[in-house]
């Protein structure tokens, strides 16, 4: 990856090349929500991931840029990539779209990746497709029992029983590949820890959807490593 090469060449990659700038390109999890209503940008994952890369190469420093927003899916996103992506000149974009998409068809949400990655490859960006969290696997009903999104979790906990969620996934990662796409897998992470019997809908601070501080620091370091090994 272009962003390592200039992570690793210190002061005169940097005298030559400039900064690393990394566009993250997603949905609210990206934004920075947390509990409803709440954002917190120094507890998302690319603020985690920046500083994690900031510590282990001091010289070069690592422009974040946040293109997530609450409620997108990946084709409500087309429109918006040269305004919130492209025109920053990425070393690289890291995307993560899914939690939204399931409330349509897979036939979009495919299509619309591939065409977020070949605008990407047209570029020459370097690419990550990051696989989002799993959905609550279970209704939390003493902490949902005030929430205005009780219903909503209704359907999400549906969509993530019954395969649905799994299936958009399946079929995001083949797409990454035949587009050439690096893929950071941290569905298959929550999926492990479902399999192993641990409570991962405990790990959505609002029950739903949305990841707790901790499990966004899950993120970054699975980043870091794809970085890393790329």
């Amino acid at each position: 990856m272009k962003i390592l090469s200039k992570l690793r060449g210190g002061q005169t990659a940097l005298e030559q090349q400039g900064p690393v700038n990394i566009v993250f390109f997603g949905d609210s999890v990206t934004h920075g929500y947390f509990e409803d209503g709440v954002c917190d940008f120094e507890a998302v994952y690319h603020a985690r991931l920046a500083r994690m890369l900031n510590k282990k190469y001091p010289v070069t420093p690592v422009n974040i840029i946040n293109a997530g927003i609450g409620g997108v899916t990946a084709k409500g996103s087309l429109e918006r990539m040269e305004r919130d992506v492209l025109c920053h000149c990425p070393d690289a974009v890291v995307v993560c779209f899914g939690l939204n998409d399931v409330n349509g068809t897979l036939e979009d949400y495919i299509s619309s990746l591939s065409v977020i990655f070949s605008k990407l490859r047209e570029r020459h960006i370097d690419t990550i497709f990051m696989t989002p969290n799993m959905m609550n696997t279970r209704m939390d009903e003493v902490f949902l029992a005030t929430s205005e999104y009780r219903d909503y979790a209704k359907v999400t906990n549906t969509m993530q029983m019954s395969g649905k969620m799994d299936s958009f996934m399946d079929a995001a990662r083949k797409c990454a590949k035949d587009n050439g796409v690096i893929l950071c897998d941290c569905y298959a992470k929550w999926k492990a820890m479902a399999d192993a019997g641990e409570d991962t809908t405990a790990m959505l601070v609002n029950r739903i959807n949305h990841p707790t501080r901790e499990m966004h620091r899950l993120f970054a370091e699975e980043l870091l490593k794809v970085i890393e090994n790329n």
